[in-house]
């Protein structure tokens, strides 16, 4: 108990701004969650092949990847609150158009929709946690980093169980498509939040455009980045798929997946939660390397059971590997968005903010068009997913070198800036 008393403490003291913008934040991210569970099955049911599908995804992965470094360098030193108000306006917009794109096969309009989706979310993706590194006070930045991270495990909490609710109840009224526009037009709440943050905002020290090779510390924004790479890339082949490895493998609807998303991202949201605690008493190795390491197990085991999946409890063994990877691996997130923006210092954040967002995307976009090509050459699923395996097992290794070099150099600093011990006259 004294535990929840310590952890929920610390929840209580973040800045009311702050909790307004992960307000906004949480109301944007049901379009991108609820998009993330249903999307596939909308195209599915219009005749979309996986190869089509993946193709269409990575419009929307390609849009990032191409402007989220530029951004990253064009918001150094400005306010960023201007930035999520164009998110806000904009990706209930596009969501709609995508969804009206499908219906009436306008492919050239569906993939355009997609690449503006991905720009207009990519200005919330980018702007947030710098936001929230410069104008949050240092012993509320851990747990309002986790907030953050915790309105995408909310959302698809929410979106999982109001669809299957929905369509359980009134199924000839609430299909996916109209479920997926129903988020869309929510989300303009958003709005209403950000007009309510009224603070002046801490901006980041201008850097001109001409001083951009020599102002970064490149080395260390590269050793940041890596393990972010390597787990991004694996993660393209299995995250924005994974409800078509249920349903072609496993044979399982839209509103069973829906209803077992919502109860694994429960399990993120809590978990989530302990993160900042877990760090504090425990240190990154458990935060992230340990959780990250038991959910590559969990997704090996997830990817094995396409080789049996003619065994009637096949179906049971992969939800329940998938509901225990998911927890594992998406709640060490927060901390290791923590760990890379004090690894690269306080001059390199946004910059290491906005590549990230760029490494995930262009990864994604890579990894979804390699996973078209898997597909059309008849490579199971099981098979792409252990390549994911195979990336995020690197990644993790990388974690812990990176996280072994941080303390080190955290050690060297604590020793170098402690008072010197004079000694007393027993000693002399």
């Amino acid at each position: 108990m004294q535990v929840l008393r310590d952890v929920f403490f610390r929840y209580r003291k973040v800045e009311s701004f702050i909790l307004l913008l992960i307000g906004a934040q949480f109301f944007l991210q049901a379009i991108n969650t609820s998009f993330f569970l249903l999307l596939n099955y909308v195209m599915e049911q219009q005749g979309f092949s996986d190869p089509a599908i993946a193709e269409v995804w990575s419009y929307r992965f390609l849009a990032v990847f191409c402007l989220a470094f530029p951004l990253g360098l064009f918001i150094k030193g400005k306010r960023l609150l201007p930035f999520m108000w164009v998110a806000a306006l904009s990706l209930p917009l596009f969501s709609l158009l995508i969804l009206e794109a499908i219906e009436r096969e306008w492919t050239t309009v569906l993939f355009v929709a997609s690449a503006c989706w991905g720009l207009s979310y990519t200005f919330m993706q980018v702007s947030v946690l710098p936001f929230i590194v410069l104008n949050a006070r240092p012993d509320t930045q851990s747990e309002a980093i986790s907030l953050s991270f915790l309105s995408f495990s909310v959302t698809i909490c929410l979106a999982g169980a109001l669809h299957f609710a929905l369509s359980g109840w009134l199924p000839n009224l609430f299909d996916e498509a109209t479920t997926l526009r129903a988020f869309s037009l929510l989300s303009l709440f958003s709005l209403v939040l950000l007009s309510r943050i009224r603070i002046r905002e801490k901006r980041g020290q201008v850097i001109p455009f001409r001083r951009i090779r020599k102002a970064y510390d490149w080395k260390l924004v590269a050793q940041a980045l890596t393990p972010t790479l390597l787990i991004a890339i694996g993660a393209g082949f299995t995250i924005p798929v994974i409800n078509l490895f249920f349903l072609h493998v496993h044979g399982l609807p839209s509103g069973h997946f829906s209803v077992m998303g919502s109860a694994t991202f429960l399990l993120v949201a809590g978990v989530m939660l302990f993160m900042p605690y877990l760090k504090r008493n425990f240190g990154y190795r458990i935060a992230i390397t340990l959780f990250q390491g038991l959910s590559v197990l969990a997704l090996f085991g997830l990817a094995t059971t396409a080789w049996y999946s003619h065994w009637a409890g096949a179906v049971w063994l992969a939800g329940f590997f998938y509901v225990i990877r998911q927890p594992l691996m998406t709640s060490a997130r927060p901390m290791t968005s923590e760990l890379m923006l004090k690894y690269v210092g306080p001059k390199n954040q946004e910059l290491i903010s906005a590549v990230s967002a760029s490494v995930w995307s262009g990864s994604w976009f890579v990894s979804t068009r390699l996973f078209g090509w898997f597909r059309s050459l008849d490579m199971g699923y099981g098979s792409i997913f252990l390549i994911t395996v195979g990336f995020y097992t690197l990644g993790v290794l990388w974690y812990a070198w990176l996280i072994r070099r941080f303390e080190g150099r955290h050690r060297q600093l604590h020793r170098r800036h402690a008072p010197v011990k004079k000694p007393s006259y027993a000693e002399a």
